[in-house]
């Protein structure tokens, strides 16, 4: 008898060092028994060291590629990673808010864990306008200052950052502590309008922690589309996040990727 697993959708980027983006979107949805779906939103030349080349697709192009998994598979769950510019996420938004029923997971890629702008001002500000449609977001300690209009250095700073961004719209927001170099590293907050917690788990001692955003948000994508709750996709994603990075890669010469394939190895 043929297996009917749930669907769900990434639209990211592309990343040729296999580390982040689609590439590890889509790991992640295998290893949690989840069929992957992906609407490619840019191409990027990358490695271990770095980005040296990216090339956005038309917005055309990439809502054709969405609607070609709506119109033939039910999707139960999806998230958006890299957005890249204004038209892109302005055609993206306007297409999800079409969607009855669809879990919708945002990673808003907006600035790195270590402080550096990756989109431009207007592009942000057209970001902004998809977080309504978040059934989770899940921003970096950069992305949550620039969302909060706060500074974050404490984790009191993050707990009212997500109470702030929750405000936006979103029904749940994760500020994530992975960017910090002190004991806030590893510390998430979660706050959903009611409960404002803590997601913690072991802090794993590794340089190689390439895609673990991406990696957390398509996890949590991974457990909605299973039908867990947004806490306990949060809880649990988290959980693979942290295994992930115990079996993190020593590939290349820079910074090397999470191990998404662990269970294999355990």
């Amino acid at each position: 008898m043929a297996y009917i697993p749930p669907v769900a959708l990434t639209i990211a980027g592309s990343d040729s060092g296999g580390g982040a983006g689609i590439q590890a979107d889509l790991r992640t949805f295998s290893f949690h028994a989840v069929h992957g779906t992906s609407a490619l939103t840019c191409i990027t030349a990358q490695n271990t060291q770095g980005v040296s080349r990216v090339d956005a697709l038309a917005p055309e192009a990439i809502i054709a590629q969405i609607e070609a998994v709506f119109t033939d598979m039910g999707v139960q769950a999806l998230k958006t990673g890299m957005l890249l510019n204004q038209p892109i996420i302005e055609a993206v938004t306007d297409y999800l808010k079409g969607l009855v029923d669809v879990d919708c997971v945002i990673d808003p890629v907006m600035v790195s864990r270590t402080g550096a702008q990756l989109i431009d001002d207007n592009a942000i500000a057209a970001l902004k306008k998809l977080i309504p449609l978040a059934t989770v977001l899940t921003p970096n300690r950069y992305e949550a200052e620039i969302l909060s209009g706060q500074s974050i250095k404490t984790l009191e700073h993050m707990k009212t950052a997500a109470q702030a961004i929750q405000g936006l719209g979103a029904k749940a927001v994760i500020v994530k502590g992975g960017g910090f170099d002190n004991e806030l590293r590893g510390i998430d907050v979660w706050y959903d309008g009611t409960t404002l917690t803590r997601l913690t788990t072991s802090c794993i001692d590794t340089a190689d922690t390439h895609g673990t955003g991406c990696t957390l948000s398509a996890a949590i994508t991974a457990n909605l589309a299973l039908g867990l709750t947004p806490f306990e996709s949060a809880k649990r994603a988290k959980e693979y996040v942290t295994q992930a990075l115990n079996y993190s890669l020593r590939i290349g010469t820079g910074q090397g990727p999470v191990g998404h394939f662990y269970p294999l190895l355990t």
